[in-house]
């Protein structure tokens, strides 16, 4: 009985380590929002690791992180790195492009809890007295990240908190 339990169990392993396999080598999220405030106030505020604090949905989640700023003060060159609690972990951000009031382009190196190195982009598009603001993410998927796609939608678990983050970008730019 412990025999055939044993190889049920390795098949299974087996069965989900090969299904992880099939899973693409990249991955991609974006989210949109429409926010009622024109690009070059919203490009101040995204290209500025420094006001990331007002807006950002990681921000919150440990109290007491540490973050530090380097590099230039704003636009390319500027370097945040941070160091928390299990839901934010630690990494580094260093903005690569940044073009007034369109895009703002940033490396985004995680540590902690897993690694990972994504580029992640904010593109500001006018639309009349708005701006239509995207926020995308993209970069390899190492097997880990394939094994946790099995049972984890990414695009789901970071889109949420993309839309949260511009739902606060947006409260913030239309005061």
């Amino acid at each position: 009985m412990l025999n055939t339990l044993l190889i049920i169990a390795a098949i299974v392993i087996a069965a989900i380590l090969a299904y992880a396999a099939t899973k693409p080598g990249s991955f991609s999220v974006q989210r949109s929002a429409r926010i009622e405030a024109p690009p070059e106030k919203l490009y101040a505020i995204v290209n500025d690791f420094h006001r990331w604090t007002d807006w950002s949905p990681w921000e919150k989640l440990d109290p007491s992180m540490t973050r530090t700023h380097s590099g230039a003060a704003s636009g390319t060159g500027a370097v945040y790195e941070w160091r928390g609690n299990g839901k934010v972990g630690a990494g580094r951000m260093q903005i690569t492009e940044s073009v007034p009031a369109s895009k703002v382009g940033i490396k985004l190196d995680f540590i902690k809890p897993f690694e990972g190195h994504n580029i992640t982009e904010f593109t500001l598009v006018p639309q009349g007295d708005a701006t239509l603001v995207t926020w995308s993410m993209h970069g390899p998927t190492p097997f880990v990240s394939k094994l946790m796609q099995v049972f984890v939608n990414l695009d789901t678990m970071i889109g949420k908190d993309f839309e949260a983050g511009l739902a606060n970008l947006k409260a913030l730019a239309e005061k």
